[in-house]
């Protein structure tokens, strides 16, 4: 009996320890690890130019994204309206979107952003959009690429369940 808790225990911390290396050395990374947040961006070209036509990320699921402060960086999804960049945060009324979005709110102090696709780095800087003219055409959007058409409510935003932000250009 004494040997089979020691086997348990020693798996138990075994666990423990590699998921919380991995989320310490994926803070050291290139970019994050699928849905583990990661460092800095240290490879990708600086995009310098006019605005992109960004319809090529019309039906891509996810992109990478790195506030500036704190330096850390996130896979996420990406909506594009109406030849604009959005990306939207869920959850941030329930206790464990408490826990795990704090990017939302880092956002909100620090609106520098960096968008890395395809090896390309475009600046931006992040908008947090509570209402508005476009706010029911990016949650038709959001609901069509993510959610397969299904209905969101009404109050999704006014409710701050779901933070949306613009990848806007930097100026």
């Amino acid at each position: 009996m004494q040997l089979a808790l020691k086997i348990v225990v020693g798996l138990i911390l075994f666990v423990v320890i590699s998921v919380v290396l991995v989320l310490v050395g994926a803070r050291f990374s290139d970019g994050p690890l699928e849905i583990i947040a990661g460092g800095p961006f240290s490879t990708g070209e600086l995009y310098e130019g006019a605005e992109p036509d960004w319809s090529f990320l019309v039906d891509r699921p996810t992109v990478q994204f790195q506030l500036i402060d704190p330096a850390s960086s996130r896979t996420t999804f990406i909506i594009v309206h109406d030849g604009r960049l959005f990306i939207p945060s869920g959850y941030m009324t329930t206790w464990y979107g408490k826990i795990w979005k704090h990017w939302p709110f880092q956002a909100e102090a620090d609106p520098r952003a960096l968008l890395r696709v395809d090896g390309k780095v475009y600046e931006r800087t992040l908008v947090r959009i509570n209402d508005g003219p476009d706010a029911e055409g990016i949650i038709a959007e959001l609901s069509r690429k993510y959610m397969k058409g299904a209905e969101t409510p009404d109050d999704v935003l006014s409710s701050g369940y779901l933070w949306i932000f613009e990848l806007a250009p930097r100026s």
